[in-house]
């Protein structure tokens, strides 16, 4: 085990370029690097604090994404007055979606901050989301909710939240596919399977079969973007028919 003070003390004591980095995506200057050091920590690390505890990002990506949520709330709380809670609920759940958040962290770069024992390239696209949540969560244990708020308006609200776009943007087209099935009683099945093929990972190949008939097929590194795929496949080809009936 490393302790963290050691891991980052040529990154923010003798240089301070991670102090500058992080300054520039916050837009206001952190009082307490270390906790943004943390955020950017990834557990094959190994770092403890002085009481031997793991120091890694993912408590403080959990402390994120209650904070995001929060957030996002308030907004379309105040935004949308004549909004019930369902639609509330949706209209929050398409902001921090997985999918967004990877996006937001992409955008800002944030994996080459990433402090890693293992190469990037192995990580999945979630960890674009997870750091940026914990970023999210760093700034409020360093700088408190205001400025918490103030980040996530900036980062978030204003680039990204349009009501009405996000009203018609799809969360998941399995849902959607499924929930059109089951309304117009039409029978429908996945049929996974292992692929075989010649890629290093193992993949999933999908076959969606619509009333008996094969409408799609994907394939994916698991069953469930294989069937999310599958899924976003077959609603474009019969978006028609869908948005009709």
């Amino acid at each position: 085990m490393t302790s963290l003070k050691n891991i980052f003390t040529s990154r923010s004591e003798k240089d301070g370029k991670f102090y500058v980095q992080i300054k520039k995506i916050l837009g206001f200057k952190p009082s307490d690097i270390s906790i943004y050091e943390e955020a950017f920590t990834h557990r094959s690390m190994n770092t403890t604090n002085n009481d031997g505890q793991p120091q890694n990002y993912e408590r403080l990506e959990f402390l994120g994404d209650a904070m995001l949520g929060s957030v996002i709330a308030a907004h379309l709380f105040k935004k949308v007055p004549g909004g019930n809670e369902g639609y509330l609920t949706k209209m929050r759940s398409k902001v921090v979606s997985r999918e967004h958040l990877n996006e937001l962290g992409r955008d800002l770069n944030l994996i080459s901050l990433v402090k890693t024992n293992i190469s990037t390239k192995q990580f999945g696209e979630n960890i674009h989301g997870n750091v940026f949540e914990a970023l999210v969560g760093a700034i409020y244990l360093d700088k408190g909710y205001k400025y918490c708020e103030k980040f996530i308006h900036r980062r978030v609200i204003k680039p990204y939240v349009d009501i009405q776009k996000l009203e018609g943007k799809i969360i998941s087209y399995k849902s959607l596919f499924i929930e059109w099935c089951q309304k117009n009683k039409k029978p429908f099945k996945f049929n996974v399977y292992e692929d075989t093929g010649n890629d290093p990972l193992k993949h999933f190949a999908v076959k969606l079969e619509l009333e008996q008939n094969t409408v799609a097929k994907a394939r994916a590194t698991s069953k469930k973007k294989a069937e999310e795929r599958a899924a976003k496949r077959a609603y474009y080809k019969l978006q028609k028919q869908m948005q009709v009936q």
